[in-house]
């Protein structure tokens, strides 16, 4: 790639797309400070008025106790009492929405964006299954993002613990059959959790797991449970280990041994995942998928294990090694990864240089990846969205696209922006046949053409 290649391939892969001006600042940057600029964010980065806004929505603020206590009926409620409860559930969903999307347009720290998106899909949960809504945020916001260029372990942990997967996933459930406490809700093992642990979050589908590894696991995490109250969950997030239901016989797992005990062998189990090295391929594969081409090349996911072993499961370290590698500059895969709707929308905002988007423009722009087949937080399956061309590339979608490339081209009605803007911003985006169909049509119709052009389709 050419240095200009370079810089749009950059603001393609590491951001969510280009806004007004971030060419000229990725030049004047150099490519190589900038990237490095974005693996290392400061302690706070967001911009003041972005901050400003997130500080406005009260639920994120709250502990997953507090919102179970605070926004969930009270057992033996009435109707009205149940109506009225799930009427205050949705400022919840609502915050979560805006908060996400305001991030996604404003932050200037854009790969904590990406990565956020990535990961968030990688460990989905769906609002619509029961309680998960209620968390649905503060999951997003205290397992996911803290350490999204962190160490794969912590992650893995955070979201084990996380009340929004143990109900999403059912391992709140989890209960050692023999126990006394086998009964109502939790009759016995449930092994949900520790399938989808297994061939979703860490080893892969044929990571070399067998049913007999599926079931020790789920001995491993009975008494995983959900702590709704103080007095369950001192520390208000949601997780409580309680012995009672938990099986403490030895157990054997990978190979390993893990003798019984308590919390001590999830965790244990946990860190066994971590470390293995088919959790090294699979997540490395994700990340070359996401990041370089629906088939990625197997030179570049070998690379990208051996550093995932190599630092631990370090996810900056391995983002480090992907940006460097000869594939991801390779000119065979510029522009070749379609968006998915979520990518598109957001690229196509920021684009037109919209800030500080009032919430009737969230609301339009959520409304928008509904339509387009993938509404924010609301995959049920716990595979998360195809990062795949053949799942979002259809006749019916591409119209959907360009009707909503004529919102977005007229969202801000005092600065619209104009053509020659667009393509300022975004650069190599557009060939030379797209670009004489946009010179030859009224003035009015180019910006809503170069924002459902083919080549945006594509980053």
């Amino acid at each position: 790639m050419d240095t200009s290649q370079k810089i749009t391939h950059v603001l393609d892969r590491l951001t969510l797309g280009a806004r007004p001006g971030d060419r000229t600042q990725l030049q004047r940057a150099g490519v190589d400070t900038y990237i490095q600029s974005q693996l290392n964010p400061p302690n706070n980065p967001k911009p003041a008025s972005l901050a400003r806004s997130l500080r406005g929505y009260a639920t994120l603020s709250l502990s997953p106790v507090d919102l179970f206590e605070q926004y969930s009926p009270a057992r033996n409620s009435s109707p009205e009492q149940r109506e009225a409860a799930r009427a205050r559930q949705v400022q919840i969903v609502q915050e979560a929405l805006q908060a996400r999307v305001r991030g996604a347009l404003e932050s200037d720290y854009q790969l904590q964006e990406v990565m956020a998106d990535f990961w968030f899909n990688h460990f989905n949960v769906f609002l619509g299954k029961g309680l998960t809504k209620l968390w649905v945020g503060v999951y997003e916001k205290d397992a996911i993002r803290p350490h999204a260029l962190g160490k794969f372990r912590n992650l893995l942990g955070a979201t084990a613990k996380h009340p929004a997967m143990s109900f999403y996933l059912d391992n709140w459930r989890n209960t050692d059959p023999n126990s006394r406490r086998a009964r109502g809700p939790y009759q016995g093992l449930n092994e949900n959790y520790a399938r989808e642990l297994m061939e979703l979050h860490t080893m892969g589908v044929n990571g070399g797991y067998t049913q007999a590894d599926v079931q020790s696991l789920t001995r491993i995490l009975t008494g995983w449970g959900l702590g709704r109250t103080r007095e369950a969950s001192a520390d208000g997030s949601g997780f409580t280990f309680e012995p009672v239901r938990h099986d403490g016989s030895d157990k054997t797992l990978l190979g390993q041994s893990i003798p019984g005990g308590g919390l001590d062998e999830g965790e244990r189990a946990l860190d066994l995942l971590a470390q293995h090295p088919s959790t090294a391929r699979h997540i490395s594969y994700k990340l070359a998928e996401y990041f370089v081409s629906d088939t990625p090349p197997e030179g570049l996911v070998s690379r990208l294990s051996d550093r995932f072993l190599a630092t631990d499961g370090d996810i900056r370290a391995v983002l480090s090694s992907l940006f460097e590698s000869d594939q991801f500059w390779d000119d065979a895969y510029f522009q070749v990864k379609f968006k998915t709707p979520y990518q598109y929308l957001i690229s196509m905002v920021r684009a037109t240089g919209l800030s500080e988007p009032d919430e009737n423009t969230v609301r339009r722009i959520v409304g928008a990846m509904g339509q387009l087949g993938m509404p924010l937080y609301r995959c049920r399956t716990p595979d998360g969205y195809s990062q795949q061309e053949s799942a979002w590339l259809n006749a019916d979608a591409m119209l959907q696209r360009l009707n909503f490339a004529r919102m977005a081209a007229g969202l801000d009605r005092e600065n619209r922006p104009n053509a020659a803007a667009l393509k300022e911003t975004l650069g190599e985006a557009f060939s030379a046949q797209t670009l004489a169909v946009v010179d030859d049509s009224p003035a009015g119709m180019r910006p809503a053409l170069l924002l459902g052009s083919p080549e945006m389709m594509y980053r």
